[in-house]
């Protein structure tokens, strides 16, 4: 009899909670069983561990292997315990001395023929190995995500490879730390917009102090353009948002590119896609659009034309900053921290104020096509500007072009600055204490605002909402104070709202 035992982590959304292995080897009839409620992808590890130890030309031990994935009472599923179940086999049979991996975890899916093979979530895994004091193994295919995270990691290609660096004959070579760049070059920039200045500021203001912003207007005035310029504006990442937003990508198996290393993710789902594919869903589970979107931003162009489920189960990541998926069998939580941008038309034709005067939509058919997006929803929507059409002049090829992105950027940057040294977030996450400590308004500042929720029944959030927004343009100008003009501003820039075009 003998045992031997290694360590590797289970993937729970974008958590990785540690997974110790156990393999022994025993007397009786030669069989092979995992226990520790492995998924059928685990159950499956001892027919590919089989197959890479004998194309190793290694022996496979005639004995009765039992596997235990510990602890026993959570799901493990995939192949990411392959090599350390292989290595497990060869180091209770006597064929291998572990000593050199000691305080190291172990990672990898093996081919038939011995190769390792990539495998998701290696980012998060490696993040709490670096907490956690240990190193890890990986297969080349997942150096990338080793790099970027502050831990001693190797890497190898096949189980041969491994079993030469025990040996000593041809150590693995650590991994490097990554260089990622930062560039924001090939961003679509703020100045192919022609005209449309109200929309610009708004979408400023929006990018300042990361709020939520709804563009509606007839086609071809530029709404998708504006909102697809918003990453352009916003500054970097930090460290932690970028390693938190590539933590998503790792979890679904997506390779990561360091040329956009810390710029803001921007995700762009079709109106024909279900709440699953949004918020994230499946028996796994895994994470959606708006987590694809976490620290950047998620634009839903033809809002009305989205499921009005699917918009519904927006509200609370929206708020909350977070998505828990719950399944029969297990929770997984992502993070959902997102600014949102959406564009629509104002009627089911597009054309409905137009001076045109194209459209021939029936009242009835407006209140349906506006009736799809809940004054709930709307609450949570902090800027909602009508977008016109150009005068003719701006359009023509000579005409002066916009504010550059950069310079935008630039104040942008220095607002968001200001918040952060202040409160520790961004204008648009203060609640309770924070919100009134920050946004608090006085004389005509309050007397204008409490007059505008009457006259246009705004809801409590809404007016929260305001306060937010108010503190925003003052941060633009670096005013200590919100006074009339910063309130005025917010005010208008909820034109909905001061229409009443969206009652629930």
């Amino acid at each position: 009899m003998s045992l031997a035992i290694l360590m590797s982590r289970a993937q729970l959304g974008t958590d990785a909670p540690p997974v110790t292995i156990e393999v022994f080897l025993s007397g009786g009839l030669p069989s092979f069983s995992v226990v520790g409620m492995p998924e059928t992808a685990v159950r499956e590890s001892k027919d590919r561990v089989r197959g890479a130890i004998l194309s190793s030309r290694f022996d496979f031990p005639p004995s009765r292997i039992t596997v235990s994935l510990a602890p026993a009472d959570m799901p493990k599923a995939g192949g990411r315990f392959d090599l350390a179940i292989a290595l497990g086999i060869l180091a209770a049979s006597k064929q291998i001395k572990l000593d050199r991996l000691a305080a190291t975890e172990i990672y990898g899916e093996l081919a038939l023929s011995g190769d390792i093979r990539k495998v998701p979530g290696i980012l998060p895994a490696a993040l709490k190995a670096a907490g956690a004091g240990f190193g890890i193994l990986v297969p080349d295919e997942n150096r990338t995500e080793a790099a970027l995270a502050d831990v001693d990691a190797m890497t190898a290609c096949s189980l041969l490879q491994v079993v030469n660096h025990l040996s000593g004959e041809e150590p693995l070579r650590p991994v490097d730390a990554a260089q990622p760049e930062e560039s924001m070059a090939d961003e679509p920039d703020l100045s192919d917009v022609k005209g449309q200045s109200a929309a610009k500021r708004a979408l400023e203001v929006a990018a300042a102090g990361g709020h939520n912003i709804l563009f509606v207007g007839p086609p071809g005035t530029g709404k998708s353009m504006l909102a697809r310029r918003l990453p352009g504006i916003l500054p970097l990442m930090s460290e932690g948002e970028a390693l938190e937003t590539a933590a998503i990508d790792s979890v679904l198996g997506i390779s990561l590119d360091l040329s956009r290393w810390r710029r803001r993710p921007f995700r762009s789902p079709h109106h024909t896609a279900s709440a699953a594919a949004i918020v994230g869903g499946g028996r796994g589970p895994q994470p959606g659009e708006i987590s694809r979107a976490h620290n950047g931003v998620l634009f839903l162009d033809e809002l009305p034309e989205f499921n009005r489920n699917v918009l519904e189960v927006l509200r609370e990541p929206l708020e909350t900053g977070s998505i828990t998926i719950s399944r029969a069998m297990r929770q997984a939580e992502f993070p959902a921290d997102v600014q949102l941008i959406c564009a629509m038309n104002p009627c089911p034709c597009g054309y409905l104020g137009d001076k045109s005067g194209e459209c021939g939509c029936s009242a009835d058919r407006v209140v349906k096509y506006r009736g799809k997006i809940s004054g709930p929803l709307m609450d949570r929507i902090d800027i909602q500007v009508e977008v016109g059409r150009p005068p003719k002049e701006m359009l023509r090829g000579d005409a002066e072009k916009g504010e550059p992105s950069s310079d935008v950027a630039e104040r942008v940057a220095l607002a968001r600055q200001r918040q952060l040294q202040r409160s520790g977030k961004s204008n648009a996450r203060l609640k309770g204490k924070a919100l009134e400590e920050h946004c608090d308004l006085r004389g005509t500042s309050l007397d204008l605002l409490e007059d505008a929720m009457d006259k246009f029944n705004l809801s409590a959030r809404a007016y929260q909402r305001v306060q937010r927004v108010a503190r925003t343009i003052a941060d633009l100008v670096d005013a200590r104070d919100i006074a009339v003009p910063h309130v005025a501003e917010a005010l208008s820039l909820r034109q909905l709202d001061r229409r009443q075009q969206f009652r629930a």
